[in-house]
C-alpha cells in the first residue's frame, strides 16, 4: 500500500527535484508545535515509514497526539535511521547473522536474505587493554597485544564486513565508538534513497544516547533488538513521558562538564526517569558546548532515563563544520530542520514545547565533584572526599560501606616497587586513568587535563611510580590537539601516556597491576582506588582488586594520581611538596576556563578531524593484511574457541510451539536490589578457577591465553560457563560474596554453571528471583542469553532495567514482576521452594499470571510483555527465531 502522507512530500531544494522530504508543518495540526522535539524526530520517521502494516494511521495519530497518548501506556512503531555496534556486542550479532543464515537454508529459504537492511556501522573498541603503560611504545605494545589475542576474531569481524551488504566496520585502533560517532559517522540529517529526514540511531551499547548531545536521536538496545533492526523491523516502544531539564544560569569558573554530568545524574535519579526520554531545554543549554552537551546525554543510563535529547541549534551546526562535515551538506541540514520545526533557539522560550514534567538545574550552582565508590548516582562533593570516604570505610557492607573494623582504619603496609619502598593504605590510589568517551571526546576537560599536567610538572610534582596511569583517547583527534597544543610531553612525565584507542579501563580493561601492589592490598585487606574519567563504576568492574571507584573529571584524575590518595582535602592539604620544600595546593595549578578556552580555539580545528578521518578505514596496517573468507556462508572451525556456531536455533521448525506451564522449577539464584549485567554477563578476565577456565584448558589453552570474556562473546560454551561468574556476586543462598550457588537437590555448593548444568540433566526448569532494578548497567545480549543457555525460564523481580527486559524477552525468557507493594519478603519467599508458573493459553501484555508454590502458596505476578509485538516474540520463542521464520518463508 502507498504511504497515506504522501501529499505532505515535496522538494527541499526546487532546483533537485528528486530529493524529497515528507514536510511535517504541512500536517497543519497545531498540536505538532507544542510536541517535545524528540517526540517530532518519533512522529516524522512514523509518517515517512507509513505503510500499514508495519507502521499505522493509528499510530502515527497516537504520537502527534503525544500529549493524550503519553499516560495510556501505548505501543508505537519506530524505525531507526542507522544501527551502531561495538565490537564485544557485535562478534555475536555477526554470529547470529551467520547462524540465521545456515538456519534459514535449513529451513529451504535463501539464506542470502539474511542482511542488514538498515545500514549499520561496527566500531571495534573494546578489545584493547591496558597491558602496558608509562612507555613511550606503549599504544604499540598494546596494540600488538590486542591482534595476537584477537586476530581470529577480526578475521571473522572482516568477514562478515564482505559477506553482508550494509555493513560498515571501522577497524581497531580508530577510537571509542560514540565519539567516532560524534565526530565523524552521525549525519544530523539523513540524505537516503531520494528523501531527507532526521538521523536517529540505535546501537548495542548503552552510551549510546551520547549522540543525543548533537540532536541525533539514539539509544541503547539489546543486541537482539538490534539485530532485529538491521533486518528492517521497527523497535516496539511504550510512547514515552518527556521529562523537560530546564538548564539556567551559568556553570562557576572552576566546574567541569563532568562535574554537570555527575550533579545531573544524581538530581535525576532522584526524579525518576526510568523509561522516559529526558529533553533538556532553557537559555542555560546555549552555555554548553556539543563537548559537554555529548558529555551529559552519555551518562543517561546512570541516570534511566531511555534518551537525553538535546534538539539541533545554531551551536550543533558550528559544531558539524568545526569537525570538517562538508559545508554544503551542513547548509542543507539546517535548511531542512528549519523546514521541519526542528531546528531550536534555545533562548526563544516561546519555543518550549510541552513536557510531562519540568525540572530545573541552576548550572551556577554545580561544584567540583566525584562520584562512587560504588555507583555513578552516588555523587560527592571534592571538599567531601576525604571525610565521605573514611565515612564509607565503617559503614555497614553496602553501596556506601565496606564494614572495616575501627581499629583498621589506619592499617598501612609498606612494599617494594622496583627496588623503591612504598606504602600503601585505605584510599590508596592504584589506577588513574583518563579513558572513556563520557569525557574524552570533550577538548575542554582534555586540554583542561593537559595545562593542569604542565603546571604540575613545572611546580615539581610527580606520580609515584606504583599507580597505573593511562590516557585512552576517543579518537586520534584527542591525540592531534593535545600534541599540537604542546601539552602532550607533560601528561607523560606524569605516565599518562597514550596506551591504546579503545574504551580499556572504563570497561575494565585495565590490565594487570604491579605484583607487588596486588600482594600488598591483599595483604592487608585493603579498599584500594581507582579513579576514572568513565561512565561506570560498579564493585569489581574496573579492577577485581579496586573495591573503590570514583568517576571524575580529567584533571581531577591527575590530581588524585598526584597525591597519592582519596583521604585529602584539597582545600587544606597540599598536592605535595616540591624539592624546595613548597607545598602545592590543587588550586595552585587548576587552570581557568578562560586559559582552556583559549587553548581551545586555537587548537581544536576542522583540518584535524578531516586528517583523521579521511583514512580512519585504512590507516591500520593489521587490520589491512587479515585474510578473511570470501564464502557467503560461514565455514566454523570446530578447534576454534572464539567464533562458535550457537545452539539457539537447533531444532527450529516453520511451526510455531505452543506456549506451556512452566512446572516445579527450582530457584537458581536470590539476589537483591541493583544486581547489574556485570553482575549477570559475562565480562573482564577469565578467573583462573572457573567453568570458563576449565573449558578452555580442556581445548589446550594456557591461562596466558584465556583472554577476556568480552573478546569470546562469539563462543556460546564460554559465555554459558561464565554467566554469574562475576566475584562480586551476591546470592542470598550463599553468606559471602561469590560465584557460587546452592544445588537444592543434593545441597552441596557448587559454582553457579555446574549446579545449572547437573538441573538440567535432570530435567529441571529454573528461574531467578531478584529485587529492584534488575539488569542496571551496560545493554549486554548475553545478560539474556547466558541465563537462556543456563536453562532459566523466567525471572521474578520487583523491577527491571529498561534494556535489560527488552533482552529478556527477545530471548523468550519470560520477565516476570511482583504486584505492587508485595515482594520476596512480604511474600515469605526464601528461595528454596519450587515454583509453577500457569501460563494461558491466550496471553495479553502485561496480564497477571498465577505462581503455585510446593508449599502450597499461591500469588500473582505481571508478565512483563508490554506490548503485542513482545508477545509475537515468545510465541516464536524469541526475537531471532521470529525473524528466521519469516525470512524463510
Amino acid at each position: 500500500m502507498s504511504n497515506p502522507f504522501v501529499r505532505i512530500v515535496e522538494p527541499l531544494d526546487p532546483k533537485q527535484p528528486l530529493k524529497k522530504f515528507f514536510n511535517l508543518s504541512k500536517l497543519e495540526d497545531a498540536r505538532y508545535a507544542r510536541l517535545p522535539f524528540s517526540i517530532r524526530i518519533l512522529l516524522e520517521a512514523a509518517i515517512r515509514n507509513c505503510d500499514e502494516f508495519l507502521v499505522k494511521k493509528g499510530d502515527v495519530e497516537n504520537i502527534l497526539n503525544w500529549k493524550v497518548m503519553q499516560h495510556k501506556n501505548v505501543e508505537v512503531p519506530f524505525k531507526p535511521a542507522r544501527v551502531i555496534l561495538q565490537d564485544f556486542t557485535g562478534v555475536p550479532a555477526v554470529v547470529d547473522f551467520a547462524a540465521m543464515r545456515d538456519a534459514v537454508k535449513k529451513l529451504g529459504g535463501d539464506p542470502e536474505k539474511i542482511n542488514p537492511i538498515c545500514p549499520a556501522d561496527l566500531v571495534i573498541d573494546h578489545s584493547i587493554q591496558v597491558d602496558f603503560n608509562r612507555q613511550s611504545d606503549s599504544l604499540q605494545k598494546n596494540q600488538d597485544l590486542e591482534f595476537e589475542r584477537n586476530k581470529e576474531r577480526f578475521e571473522f569481524l572482516k568477514w562478515g564486513s564482505q559477506a553482508f551488504k550494509n555493513l560498515r566496520i571501522i577497524p581497531p585502533g580508530s577510537g571509542i565508538i560514540h565519539q567516532v560517532n560524534l565526530e565523524y559517522l552521525a549525519r544530523v540529517v539523513m540524505d537516503q534513497d531520494g528523501y531527507y529526514y532526521p538521523d536517529s540511531v540505535v546501537g548495542t551499547d548503552s552510551h549510546t544516547t551520547m549522540i543525543d548531545g548533537l540532536g541525533v536521536l539514539g539509544w541503547g538496545v539489546g543486541g537482539i533488538e538490534a539485530e532485529a533492526v538491521m533486518l528492517g523491523q521497527p523497535i516496539s516502544m511504550v510512547l514515552p513521558e518527556v521529562v523537560g531539564y530546564k538548564l539556567v544560569g551559568n556553570p562557576q569558573p572552576l566546574v567541569t562538564s563532568t562535574d554537570i554530568v555527575l550533579t545531573i545524574t544524581k538530581h535525576l535519579r532522584q526524579v525518576g526517569v526510568v523509561g522516559k526520554f529526558v529533553e533538556f531545554f532553557g537559555p542555560g543549554v546555549a552555555q554548553l558546548s556539543i563537548a559537554d552537551r555529548a558529555t551529559i546525554a552519555n551518562m543517561c543510563p546512570e541516570y534511566g532515563a531511555t534518551a537525553a535529547y538535546f534538539p539541533v541549534d545554531d551551536i550543533s551546526i558550528g559544531y558539524l563544520i568545526q569537525t570538517g562535515r562538508d559545508q554544503e551538506k551542513v547548509m542543507r541540514t539546517k535548511r531542512y530542520l528549519e523546514a521541519v520545526g526542528m531546528l531550536r533557539d534555545f533562548k526563544n522560550s516561546s519555543q518550549d514545547p510541552d513536557f510531562t514534567q519540568v525540572v530545573e538545574l541552576d548550572l551556577h550552582t554545580v561544584v567540583p565533584c566525584c562520584s562512587g565508590p560504588k555507583r555513578p548516582q552516588d555523587k560527592v562533593a571534592v571538599s567531601d572526599m576525604k571525610k565521605d570516604f573514611e565515612t564509607c570505610l565503617g559503614a555497614k557492607q553496602g553501596f556506601k560501606g565496606y564494614q572495616i573494623a575501627p581499629d583498621r582504619h589506619n592499617s598501612i603496609v609498606k612494599f617494594n616497587f622496583e627496588g623503591h619502598d612504598f606504602e600503601l593504605a585505605h584510599g590508596s590510589v592504584v589506577i588513574a586513568a583518563i579513558t572513556s568517551c563520557t569525557n574524552t571526546s570533550n577538548p575542554s576537560v582534555m586540554l583542561g587535563a593537559g595545562l593542569l599536567a604542565k603546571k604540575a610538572v613545572e611546580a615539581g610534582l610527580t606520580v609515584k611510580p606504583y599507580i597505573k596511569t593511562s590516557l585512552s583517547p576517543g579518537s586520534g583527534v584527542v591525540t592531534y590537539y593535545l600534541r599540537e597544543s604542546g601539552v602532550m610531553p607533560y601528561l607523560s612525565q606524569l605516565g599518562f601516556d597514550v596506551v591504546g584507542y579503545g574504551c580499556m579501563t572504563c570497561i575494565g580493561n585495565s590490565g594487570p597491576l604491579p605484583e607487588s601492589v596486588v600482594e600488598a592490598i591483599t595483604q592487608g585487606d585493603l579498599v584500594a582506588v581507582g579513579v576514572l574519567s568513565g561512565n561506570r563504576n560498579f564493585e569489581g568492574r574496573v579492577h577485581p582488586n579496586t573495591r573503590a571507584n570514583y568517576l571524575a573529571s580529567p584533571p581531577l584524575v591527575i590530581a588524585y594520581a598526584i597525591a597519592g590518595t582519596v583521604r585529602i582535602n584539597f582545600e587544606e592539604e597540599p598536592l605535595g611538596i616540591n624539592a624546595s620544600g613548597k607545598k602545592i595546593f590543587l588550586k595552585d595549578i587548576w587552570p581557568t576556563r578562560n586559559e582552556i578556552q583559549a587553548v581551545e580555539r586555537q587548537f581544536v580545528i576542522p583540518g584535524m578531524f578531516k586528517e583523521v578521518y579521511e583514512k580512519i578505514e585504512t590507516v591500520n596496517k593489521a587490520w589491512n593484511a587479515l585474510d578473511a573468507p570470501s564464502d557467503k556462508l560461514y565455514t566454523w572451525s570446530p578447534k576454534s574457541t572464539y567464533i562458535k556456531s550457537p545452539p539457539f536455533f537447533d531444532g527450529l521448525t516453520l511451526a510455531l510451539q505452543t506456549p506451556k506451564t512452566i512446572e516445579d522449577a527450582y530457584v537458581l539464584l536470590s539476589f537483591g536490589d541493583s544486581v547489574t549485567t556485570d553482575h549477570i554477563s559475562p565480562a573482564g578476565n577469565i578467573a583462573r578457577n572457573s567453568p570458563a577456565a576449565r573449558y578452555l584448558t580442556s581445548r589446550g589453552l594456557t591461562p596466558r591465553e584465556f583472554n577476556s570474556y568480552g573478546s569470546r562473546r562469539g563462543n556460546d560454551a564460554v559465555m554459558a560457563r561464565g554467566t554469574f561468574a562475576n566475584i562480586r556476586l551476591v546470592n542470598k543462598f550463599i553468606d559471602k560474596q561469590g560465584p557460587q550457588t546452592i544445588h537444592f537437590p543434593s545441597g552441596e555448593i557448587l559454582d553457579v554453571f555446574d549446579a545449572a548444568e547437573r538441573y538440567k540433566q535432570a530435567g529441571h526448569p529454573l528461574i531467578v528471583l531478584a529485587g529492584k532494578e534488575y539488569g542496571a548497567g551496560s545493554s549486554r545480549d548475553w545478560a539474556a542469553k547466558g541465563p537462556f543457555l543456563l536453562g532459566v525460564k523466567a525471572v521474578l523481580a520487583e523491577s527491571y532495567e529498561r534494556i535489560h527486559r527488552s533482552n529478556l524477552v527477545g530471548m523468550g525468557v519470560i520477565p516476570l514482576q511482583y504486584l505492587p507493594g508485595e515482594d520476596a519478603g512480604t511474600l515469605g519467599l526464601t528461595g528454596r521452594e519450587r515454583y509453577t508458573i500457569v501460563i494461558p493459553e491466550k496471553l495479553k501484555p502485561q496480564m497477571n499470571v498465577q505462581i503455585k508454590l510446593d508449599t502450597g502458596k499461591t500469588f500473582n505476578v505481571i508478565m512483563r510483555f508490554d506490548t503485542d509485538v513482545e508477545l509475537t516474540y515468545y510465541h516464536n520463542g524469541g526475537i531471532l527465531n521470529y525473524m528466521i521464520r519469516k525470512m524463510a518463508s
